[in-house]
C-alpha cells in the first residue's frame, strides 16, 4: 500500500479508517498539532515529512444549523481547508480523496441522483461542501466522495441518539418526509481504502451510502427494533420540526457509477445497521 495521510481523523470517518488499518505504519494520521487543515506552514511541513501518496480528507465543518450563523468558519474549513490540501497534493503529487455530502443536492427530484445531476445546496453547510468539492477538483489527481446519513459505533450521530432518547422517553417525533440513505461509515471507509488498494486512476465524483431508501422515522423504527427498544415513535413533517437550516426532502444517490467503476457490491442499509447495532450492544 502507499503512504497515505488521513486528516480529520478523530472523527467517526477518521476512527473508522483507524480501526480498519490495524498496524499497519503507512497510513499515518496526523496529531492534533499537525492536523490543522486551515495552517498551510504546517501542512507544508507534514507533506515534506511524510510524502504521502494519498491524502484522505475527513475533516469537516458539518454543524448544519450552525452554519447558517457561522458562515466564514464554515467557509474556512470546507472551502479553504480543502483547497490548501489541493494545493499541497498538486505540488507533491499526491491524490486528494475528499469526503463531500448528499446536501450539495436540492432535494426536489424524487429519484436517485446521479453524479450528472446538477448540485444546487439550499444551505450554507451544502454551499460550502459543494465550493470544497470545486476546490478539491482543481487538481487532477482527485476523487470526491459524496455520502449521507453517516453512523458508526463513534462520535455523535443519529444511530446512537435514537438509542438515547428511546431509552430516555416513551415517544420520540421523528420526520417522516425527508427521505435518503444511510451510510455505515465502516462501509466507506472500507470503500476509501480499496480505492487505495487499487491504486486507482478513474479519478472524478463518486456516490456511495448502503443500499436501498428510507426515511428518517423509519430508519429511527429500524434502530428500535434491532435494539429491541420499547418506544413508541411518531412520524412528523419536516414543517412541524423547524431548523434554522433547509434539508433536502429527497438525496438518495444513484450508486451505479462507483459500482460499474470499482465492481463492488454495496451493503443494504439495515444489514449494517444490525453489525453496527450488535457491536453498541456488545
Amino acid at each position: 500500500m502507499s503512504k497515505v495521510v488521513v486528516f480529520g481523523a478523530n472523527g467517526q470517518l477518521g476512527t473508522c479508517i483507524k480501526m480498519l488499518n490495524g498496524d499497519n505504519n503507512l497510513i499515518y494520521f496526523p496529531h492534533e498539532a499537525e492536523a490543522n487543515i486551515l495552517d498551510v506552514e504546517v501542512l507544508t511541513k507534514v507533506f515534506a515529512e511524510q510524502q504521502p501518496s494519498y491524502v484522505i480528507n475527513c475533516a469537516a465543518y458539518t454543524a448544519v444549523d450552525k452554519a447558517e450563523d457561522e458562515v466564514e468558519l464554515a467557509e474556512r474549513v470546507n472551502v479553504i481547508g480543502v483547497k490548501n490540501l489541493a494545493e499541497q497534493c498538486g505540488q507533491h503529487g499526491a491524490v486528494l480523496i475528499h469526503v463531500s455530502t448528499d446536501f450539495v443536492f436540492k432535494g426536489d427530484v424524487a429519484r436517485p441522483l446521479t453524479e450528472a445531476d446538477k448540485a444546487e445546496p439550499i444551505s450554507v453547510y451544502g454551499q460550502t461542501k459543494l465550493d470544497g468539492e470545486k476546490a478539491a477538483a482543481a487538481i487532477e489527481k482527485h476523487f470526491v466522495i459524496r455520502t449521507g446519513w453517516l453512523y458508526s459505533e463513534h462520535g455523535n450521530n443519529f444511530v446512537k441518539t435514537m438509542l438515547r432518547l428511546g431509552a430516555e422517553r416513551d415517544e420520540v417525533r421523528i420526520i417522516a418526509d425527508q427521505v435518503g440513505t444511510p451510510t455505515y461509515a465502516i462501509d466507506l471507509a472500507a470503500f476509501i481504502l480499496e480505492i487505495i488498494n487499487r491504486d486507482s486512476q478513474a479519478y472524478g465524483v463518486y456516490h456511495y451510502s448502503n443500499e436501498g431508501v428510507t426515511s428518517w422515522f423509519d430508519f429511527a423504527r429500524a434502530v428500535f427494533d434491532i435494539s429491541e427498544t420499547q418506544v413508541k415513535a411518531i412520524p412528523i413533517r419536516t414543517d412541524q420540526y423547524p431548523t434554522k437550516a433547509t434539508r433536502p426532502l429527497y438525496s438518495v444517490m444513484d450508486k451505479s457509477k462507483v459500482k460499474e467503476t470499482f465492481s463492488i457490491e454495496i451493503p443494504y442499509w439495515r444489514d449494517s445497521l444490525i453489525k453496527c447495532i450488535t457491536k453498541l450492544q456488545q
